[in-house]
């Protein structure tokens, strides 16, 4: 095929979409061999995925008939996955939330697409998995509209390097930006060598947010006992904020402790990080304690942050 043959590039890529589409058993007329279309499964997912979400917000942002999607969120309040209640900012709007059945679903879900999308890679090296990601973000990037183009990076699983990667860019940036002393820098490695030691995968996580190969930032999930997770050394790099990359490495910390069982999470944080707190607040946590101390040669005040889940 001719690089500028235009009909053949168009055969071409309907050939891939029809190709992934089998691959991933989206064609099917339940999801994941479950009772959930696909459309359905996307509406849980955009649900599950947001702190505030309301119809309104899943027709613009999903691209869905109004009345196909009033039709399909009454199927899901029918069956108990989908509840709606008023807006405590204003009345007149009803905003959407998974019942407990709902959450429940909606995580096995992403446990099967994971399941779906693992069993692809399993047999790949390294390389090639590196390669396919790198050809989605390519097709991703150039189809979006520049105005609408969101920030593209990817969340992965922290490799060897990473953990002497976390306690670098923690000691740099909380010297440059607030003049924390060394000693802090001696508790994130503390905090991490623990972490390899005892790692559980069944339980604990890291996660580390990457664009083009360059680390962005991590989060870490900790078992901090008594089925509550304790989400600890979140950072994000100074010329990756203002890019969501914060945003998602909480919310994916958040909806792993749910899949993992845990049923409260619980951080230790500064006032004077207020980017943070403010994600923290939006996703859900509520600060229950504030203690001023002196650490990192600095005076601060701590902050407990809890979350139910």
């Amino acid at each position: 095929m001719s690089p500028n043959d235009f009909d053949g590039q168009v055969a071409a890529i309907r050939g891939f979409s029809r190709f992934y589409t089998r691959k991933l058993g989206i064609i099917e007329p339940k999801l994941l061999h479950s009772s959930f279309t696909l459309q359905e499964a996307r509406i849980l997912y955009e649900i599950a995925h947001r702190p505030a979400c309301t119809a309104t917000d899943l027709t613009r942002d999903l691209g869905l008939d109004p009345g196909f999607l009033s039709r399909t969120l009454q199927g899901l309040q029918r069956r108990q996955i989908v509840t709606r209640k008023p807006s405590k900012d204003d009345g007149r709007v009803n905003e959407l939330s998974l019942t407990a059945k709902g959450r429940t679903a909606q995580a096995e879900l992403e446990r099967r697409a994971r399941e779906e999308v693992g069993t692809l890679l399993a047999g790949l090296d390294a390389a090639q998995r590196a390669a396919i990601v790198g050809a989605m973000t390519t097709i991703e990037q150039t189809l979006e509209r520049p105005a609408e183009k969101p920030a593209v990076f990817i969340l992965r699983s922290h490799r060897p390097g990473d953990i002497g990667w976390v306690i670098s860019s923690q000691a740099q940036a909380y010297a440059e930006e607030y003049g924390w002393d060394i000693s802090y820098e001696a508790l994130v490695a503390e905090i991490c060598a623990q972490f390899i030691r005892s790692y559980d995968p069944s339980r604990e996580h890291c996660w580390i947010a990457e664009a083009s190969g360059e680390r962005l930032g991590s989060v870490f999930l900790v078992n901090g006992g008594d089925d509550v997770a304790k989400l600890r050394l979140l950072l994000v790099e100074k010329e990756a904020r203002g890019l969501g990359v914060g945003r998602a490495l909480v919310e994916q910390c958040v909806r792993s402790a749910r899949e993992k069982g845990y049923q409260e999470m619980t951080l230790w944080t500064q006032s004077i990080l207020v980017a943070a707190r403010g994600i923290y607040q939006a996703v859900g946590f509520r600060r229950v304690k504030e203690e001023p101390h002196h650490s990192f040669g600095v005076d601060l005040v701590g902050e407990t942050w809890e979350m139910k889940l």
